[in-house]
């Protein structure tokens, strides 16, 4: 604006009001800035920006602005050109306001078997616990965190890597687990039941027989697990011994001798399992079938007496985890008053807020802000729910799949419901940090202690299938703004205003300006397809060598002076190695 009023006008801007805004039919979006001059000029000028090739300046007095800007809509072509949006992004690295376990990303190996089918796809293919190739030659590299694995397509999807001489991640923690966990029979001790694979069945619960575990294959499992370093967390049969009384509602006695048995036979041959998990989804109403949360509490008190009593002695005794189901505020509040303290290590909880599988609007949902600041308070009320009566325990997420009945075709398997898990655990620290931003809400962002070194990782995700957002990183240590640390506290107005008020240039603090930069990890789909199944780091998509080596990870160094670009629809990881965070100490 100012070079603009240097060439035209001889003349000096009073104020300047910038305001993104869209057209009357939804599709498209402009900027539009009113510029107030000085008073030797009647009126106002309007610029309305529809991209960087396209500006219209015009003058009216307060009265025409209404009118003029109608019009104006309504003219506006069906589709426009991208958009650019300017922003700021500020980081309180002053106090922590939340800290993740050091296993954060994590796995499940599922029960389903290959029969398995939903929306006339069968995706789960040989990949259950029982039947997954243990000997693949891509398999070891996975659970080592250097592939991830979508169910859906039953492929391994690059989609994160590492360079081929490091290790992703120093141990992955492995859940086995998954809707037909309380029908798996352990055929060790004295089973009281024949042992038989499963198979489908009219009227079994999720169509299916109750299964078994083979100790042979149990063994397998183990020596796979134990040459690559799996942190295991294994899912009990929490009905077995009981009945269906009514509906779902299944009642009776927990049987616990399988269970014990089991564990017996782990123990005796050294297994290392890290921590026991009671049911699967038998919490509030259930999926398939559920358990009074009473009952479960008592469950969970005798179990934890059978823990101890047979890892007495030991070095290590695993945690007891429970229920992994679906939040219900007033289940959960009776499970952890029943069960009692330090009965409960972890309270576990599944996340599935796309929906089901078959929703014709899954991308939709996943790229809709709203939609998404929805879960936000199943997290709140189940910290308050832990924190109020069961403080001794963490929460926990089992199970996160984002849409459920096997996922979305040709969506939970692509770049567009991708999550960067590697470079999560490699850049991002175990300390949350506090951030604000006066972006549109498209832009989302996160900002951890860096792992392993000084510094601030910022991770920005971009939503908008439209706009390009330039951003700029600044340290509320250096303009005196204050953060709200609750998403319902925070108000973009309130944070503009805090903005408009800090000082000029006041940013990243470097020990030397000549040395400062940051680094950018910005990810990409191929092509721009958002259902792609390669991901771009960098302009570089991410694919395997012709001798099956994983290529390398590089960011690129960009001056920390510079602003922020955040293409379209992507995802961008950035480092600052000079952050000054107090809380990062």
């Amino acid at each position: 604006l100012k070079r603009l009023t240097d060439k035209y006008f001889d003349i000096n801007i009073v104020d300047v009001e910038i305001r993104q805004t869209r057209d009357g039919s939804g599709i498209g979006r402009f900027t539009l800035i009113s510029v107030r001059w000085s008073d030797t000029v009647e009126g106002a000028w309007i610029m309305v920006v529809l991209n960087r090739n396209c500006v219209t300046l015009f003058t009216v007095n307060e009265m025409e602005f209404g009118m003029i800007l109608i019009l104006f809509v309504a003219s506006i072509p069906t589709i426009l050109a991208e958009d650019i949006s300017y922003g700021t992004i500020v980081v309180d690295g002053t106090t922590s306001i939340a800290q993740t376990d050091d296993n954060f990303v994590c796995a499940t190996i599922d029960w389903w078997p290959h029969d398995k089918c939903d929306y006339k796809q069968c995706p789960w293919h040989y990949t259950s616990a029982i039947t997954l190739d243990l000997s693949h030659p891509i398999l070891t590299k996975a659970l080592q965190g250097l592939y991830l694995y979508y169910p859906v397509s039953g492929l391994f999807v690059v989609t994160n890597l590492c360079s081929s001489h490091c290790i992703a991640f120093n141990r992955l923690r492995i859940r086995i687990g998954g809707s037909l966990q309380d029908q798996v029979l352990y055929n060790v001790g004295n089973l009281k039941s024949p042992c038989h694979p499963f198979r489908k069945m009219k009227h079994g619960l999720f169509g299916f027989s109750k299964g078994c575990l083979q100790m042979k294959r149990w063994d397998e499992l183990n020596h796979f697990f134990n040459a690559t370093s799996v942190m295991l967390t294994f899912g009990l049969n929490a009905l077995y011994g009981r009945h269906k009384i009514k509906g779902s509602l299944w009642g009776g006695e927990w049987d616990s001798s399988n269970a014990q048995d089991f564990i017996k036979y782990s123990i005796s041959k050294g297994y290392q399992i890290d921590s026991w998990e009671y049911g699967n989804e038998l919490s509030g109403n259930g999926v398939g079938a559920h358990v009074h949360a009473d009952r479960y509490g008592k469950d969970l008190i005798h179990l934890k007496k059978i823990i101890k009593e047979l890892y007495r002695g030991s070095q290590f005794e695993p945690s007891l985890v429970a229920p992994g189901g679906f939040f219900n505020q007033q289940w959960f509040t009776k499970l952890l008053q029943v069960s009692g303290s330090n009965v409960l290590d972890a309270i576990s909880h599944h996340i599935y807020n796309l929906g089901a599988g078959s929703d014709p609007k899954l991308v939709s949902k996943i790229l809709d802000p709203n939609h998404l600041n929805k879960v936000a308070n199943t997290f709140i009320n189940l910290a308050r729910t832990v924190q109020t009566h069961g403080p001794w325990s963490s929460a926990w997420v089992g199970e996160s799949g984002g849409a459920y009945n096997s996922g979305g075709p040709h969506v939970s398997d692509t770049f567009v419901n991708s999550f960067c898990a590697l470079l999560w655990h490699r850049l991002m620290g175990k300390v949350v940090l506090a951030v604000g931003s006066d972006a549109s809400p498209f832009l989302r962002s996160y900002a951890h202690c860096s792992k392993g070194r000084i510094g601030v990782t910022l991770l920005v995700i971009n939503l908008s299938d439209q706009a390009k957002f330039i951003t700029d990183v600044q340290n509320s240590m250096n303009n005196n703004i204050r953060l709200a640390t609750e998403q319902q506290n925070i108000s973009r107005k309130s944070f503009s205003r805090s903005l408009k008020n800090t000082a000029s240039g006041a940013e990243i603090e470097a020990s030397s300006d000549e040395y400062s930069y940051r680094e950018e990890y910005h990810l990409t789909s191929k092509n721009g397809y958002l259902q792609t199944q390669t991901m771009v780091l960098n302009g570089i998509p991410l694919e395997l060598t012709s001798t099956g080596n994983i290529p390398r990870l590089d960011p690129i160094r960009v001056n920390v002076k510079s602003p922020i670009s955040i293409t379209p629809l992507s995802i961008a990881f950035v480092v600052f190695p000079d952050f000054v965070a107090p809380a990062c100490r």
